[in-house]
């Protein structure tokens, strides 16, 4: 028996409509609808889901713009952090002698919304010539944004490797108004070394090595392979022999240079290449311009009245 009793609040015989589900929705499946568009009412796009989508694409926009100085200054930090800032940007003073065309996205791979960032770690008792060179280039292809930082390591630097990469641009506060970032921290360093993409790309060291990389970037690299093969040995003469050997062994390079020239214009023919920078920046770098032979002292003004390596000059003197 129970305890208490209570009555009914309610009739027994009670109906009660109970919804199936949580909301309604219009049905995107309907004969006549296409799947593939937002809810329709009355023949129109929903205003509100229009809405909706210019806001989404608003807010990636945005977001891939801070993805892109996210990531410039992540690989700056990542460096580690320099402590003094003098932005530049360069344009090269004269008219680009590569004739061929280069795409970044084809080169580099589609990165929407993102600059890419070049960061080069190099010591100022050795300046690197030959990426100064590279990069007057560089900003004659595409829309560079080019820095110069001291690292902590280095207590002074001279001011004209402050100054190495131009005057400052106008619009340096603006990443997105840029296709390439390009970094130069002086810093103590026994071998100079380049980071592009911390995540998928090991760091690249010694400078001819980065001097390939940004070479390619141009898409002034030779398709033949004999040329291309012919390229590879100048640098490598160049960094091992003249800027490591003795002075026998700068001779004996001054003497194969001479001979090559006596040929032709450039160390490949006709056409000028990385081996032309690579090589006219380790003779100037050695001091041997006064004493170099007849068709090396040709072939060094010629280098200088292209007028991409006005920006070394002043760092010899």
């Amino acid at each position: 028996m129970p305890m208490y009793k209570v009555k009914p609040v309610s009739p027994a015989d009670i109906k009660i409509d109970l919804p199936t589900c949580m909301y309604k929705s219009p049905n995107l499946h309907a004969q006549g609808m296409n799947c593939g568009e937002h809810a329709i009412q009355n023949g129109e796009v929903d205003p509100a889901l229009k809405a909706l989508e210019e806001r989404q694409d608003e807010v990636l926009r945005r977001l891939y713009e801070i993805k892109a100085t996210v990531d410039g200054l992540a690989k700056t930090v990542s460096t580690p952090d320099a402590d003094l800032d003098a932005s530049t940007l360069s344009r090269g003073p004269a008219e680009s002698v590569f004739r061929g065309t280069a795409d970044l996205d084809s080169l580099l791979g589609k990165d929407l919304g993102a600059l890419r960032d070049i960061v080069i770690n190099a010591s100022p008792a050795c300046p690197p010539l030959c990426l100064l060179v590279l990069h007057a280039l560089l900003c004659q292809r595409y829309q560079v944004l080019s820095s110069v930082h001291v690292h902590s390591s280095v207590s002074a630097v001279p001011p004209p490797l402050l100054s190495c990469l131009g005057p400052r641009h106008i619009d340096s506060h603006a990443r997105q108004h840029f296709q390439l970032g390009f970094t130069l921290i002086w810093k103590d360093v026994s071998e100079l070394q380049m980071k592009f993409n911390t995540q998928s790309m090991c760091p690249i060291e010694g400078e001819a090595n980065v001097a390939r990389f940004l070479f390619r970037l141009l898409g002034a690299e030779p398709q033949d392979p004999v040329a291309a093969t012919q390229m590879d040995c100048w640098i490598d003469t160049a960094v091992f022999q003249l800027s490591e050997g003795g002075s026998k062994e700068r001779a004996a390079v001054l003497r194969s240079l001479n001979a090559a020239l006596g040929r032709s214009a450039w160390l490949l023919g006709q056409e000028f290449s990385l081996a032309d920078i690579v090589c006219a920046c380790y003779v100037l770098r050695a001091g041997q311009t006064t004493s170099a032979p007849v068709n090396v002292q040709r072939w060094l003004k010629s280098c200088q009245n292209l007028g991409h390596f006005d920006c070394v000059y002043p760092l010899l003197q």
